[in-house]
């Protein structure tokens, strides 16, 4: 609708967690690079945290294309599941050729035995729970229990739970203690600072085709780090608006009354930056909510 107006082969301000628009921060670097050590050194189970809507599902989703052939990555996107739910889905994305009425002793023999062919051949198999501060402790307990396969030196099964800051709450309940004893490391994504949201609208801006980085003018740029308080998906609502409303305008430049009147019309406030918010969970979800991913064949 506006992209040609300002010059764009695409909508620059999705809120779909696209890795095409990934924006290489220091914090995401970290997180990456954390991730990538533990599944390659068999470290057992990692955490990231990070506010809601500062890129967690993002990041993942680049984190495993960036993995290797050698690498099978089970994706959990539903954190309500029961038990029995969460292992039908486990042992469905692993085509294990199990009956649905399997029992958990041989759910586990199975999965023990897949694992550890797939260890033999250097290959890896990741389980990352996305929203995972949403798992129930009865799952959890079964993931630090799946933690448990393992050689006489390393892991056969690396796990990520990724979640919101709630996470560490859920990890510190007394019953999970022996769960929480074995996270062999925590990181976090951390919101944009002032400087980096105005890189990052411009970053965006540039992998959507624009030609002109001049298209928010300083006070607009200034103000939007100061209401988003750095979170990226409310970067990217407020400008998407602020972009249909200046073609409405027939307004070159976003100025920093249009930023206000999106402000308005969208009501943010500072407070609502620790509501929770489905759209990343819902945008990757399926009927089955869980897939099973081969590394990146880029």
């Amino acid at each position: 609708m506006y992209t040609r107006f300002y010059g764009l082969k695409e909508i620059p301000f999705g809120l779909t967690p696209n890795p095409k628009y990934i924006f290489k921060t220091d914090s995401y670097l970290e997180v990456i690079a954390n991730l990538r050590y533990c599944i390659s050194h068999y470290k057992g189970i990692v955490t990231v945290t990070g506010e809601v809507g500062t890129g967690k599902t993002t990041t993942l989703r680049s984190m495993i294309q960036q993995l290797g052939h050698e690498v099978l990555a089970v994706y959990i996107l539903n954190p309500f599941l029961t038990v029995p739910e969460f292992y039908e889905q486990l042992t469905s994305s692993l085509r294990l050729g199990l009956s649905p009425r399997a029992s958990k002793p041989e759910i586990l023999n199975t999965l023990a035995c897949f694992l550890s062919q797939r260890h033999m051949k250097g290959l890896r198999t990741v389980l990352i729970a996305d929203e995972a501060h949403g798992l129930s402790p009865t799952v959890l307990e079964e993931i630090r229990l799946l933690a448990n396969l393992e050689t006489n030196t390393e892991k056969l099964f690396q796990i990520v739970l990724c979640g919101q800051p709630e996470l560490r709450e859920t990890l510190n309940q007394p019953g999970l203690r022996q769960l929480k004893q074995r996270i062999s490391l925590r990181c976090s994504i951390k919101p944009l600072s002032t400087d980096e949201v105005t890189k990052y609208i411009r970053f965006r801006l540039r992998t959507a085709g624009a030609e002109r980085m001049d298209i928010f003018d300083s006070s607009a740029l200034g103000l939007i780090a100061r209401v988003s308080l750095g979170i990226p998906r409310v970067v990217n609502n407020i400008c998407d608006n602020a972009l249909l409303q200046g073609y409405a305008v027939n307004s070159e430049v976003i100025s920093r009354d249009i930023i206000e009147d999106v402000i308005e019309v969208l009501d943010i406030s500072t407070n609502d930056m620790t509501t929770s918010d489905d759209l990343e969970f819902n945008q990757w979800s399926s009927p089955k909510h869980f897939t099973a991913i081969e590394g990146s064949r880029s």
